[in-house]
């Protein structure tokens, strides 16, 4: 085997919905006004009681059941998350323990917005070298419990939910190679931090980094793949608002492929938000299997990671 590649996808939301009209309930906004600025017309909101680690393993276990393995075929555990409360056991390790796997590797990746990315581009690594079989990758948030809901900037994007992909090896590579990296001196444009932990940005800085800067690295992520633009049949960007996944789309260039605007019934769901709005098209049929697809993450320490992958 020579590469890797996604055999399955799953995802899961919480029952609770939030619409614009409940949050004009709760600060000075209104429908039209978060439509209009981010695109968002609901959001997905966990119980008191619901873990990262209860949604990630929801979410790992329709990937694992699509994909046709066993619980023991799994030797690595990938999750992203910034949203997990606990240090130790870690979200991969719990999640490992719902699902029942016997003896896999379990590692967090806490890249905030691209985790999810870089968390799948560290399993192809793993599986590439012999160091994994068979992997779960799992992004999963709870974003609105880091959430100040009296600041009307930043609780209208908020949601939560996972989504997870089984990456297994592959005779001919079905995922790209990566393109990574970030900004560490603007890495406090997006911030969850303080005591108790809040999420806070300068949407502005952000915007302009994420629709200027970051088109160009997404045409390089495609060159990598040997790939053009105007090739992909899907580009799944993180999530954010939907001003930003629109500009970054038309610049890139991808005019045939469908584009991923589940932020719109979803919001901002951080790491989960790529494997989470994949696995709906896919789910949806709006991608046909082996067709190429642009995942791109960007976001928190203003990090950004992206590869093309084959659509399982």
């Amino acid at each position: 085997m020579s590469g890797s590649r996604v055999l399955a996808l799953g995802h899961h939301q919480p029952a609770g919905v939030l619409t614009n009209d409940d949050l004009a309930t709760m600060v000075d906004t209104s429908d039209e006004w978060i439509r209009t600025r981010v695109g968002i017309r609901t959001r997905h909101v966990a119980a008191p009681d619901e873990t990262v680690d209860a949604m990630a393993a929801a979410a790992a276990a329709k990937a694992l059941a699509q994909s046709g393995l066993a619980a023991s075929d799994i030797d690595l555990v990938m999750v992203a998350t910034c949203t997990a409360v606990d240090r130790s056991p870690n979200t991969a390790a719990r999640v490992a323990e719902r699902l029942g796997l016997p003896s896999p590797a379990t590692m967090d990746v806490n890249v905030v917005c691209a985790g999810f990315t870089h968390a799948l581009a560290s399993a192809d690594h793993a599986v590439r070298a012999g160091a994994a079989g068979n992997a779960l990758v799992v992004g999963a948030e709870k974003f609105t419990a880091v959430t100040d809901w009296t600041d009307r900037s930043t609780c209208v994007l908020v949601g939560d939910g996972a989504g997870a992909a089984v990456v297994g090896a592959a005779a001919e590579p079905g995922i790209g190679p990566v393109l990574w990296g970030s900004v560490p001196e603007m890495g406090r444009a997006v911030r969850i931090d303080g005591t108790p932990s809040r999420f806070s940005q300068e949407g502005q800085s952000v915007y302009r980094w994420a629709t200027t800067q970051l088109p160009p690295i997404a045409r390089r992520v495609c060159e990598r793949a040997g790939i053009g633009p105007e090739e992909l049949a899907a580009v799944v960007l993180h999530q954010a608002n939907l001003r930003i996944i629109e500009p970054f789309a038309r610049k890139l260039g991808a005019v045939n492929a469908v584009i991923a605007r589940d932020v719109v019934e979803s919001g901002n769901t951080s790491a989960a938000s790529i494997p989470l709005a994949l696995s709906k098209m896919v789910e949806r049929g709006e991608v046909e299997s082996g067709a190429p697809v642009l995942l791109f993450g960007f976001g928190g320490n203003l990090s950004y990671a992206g590869q093309v992958i084959r659509c399982p």
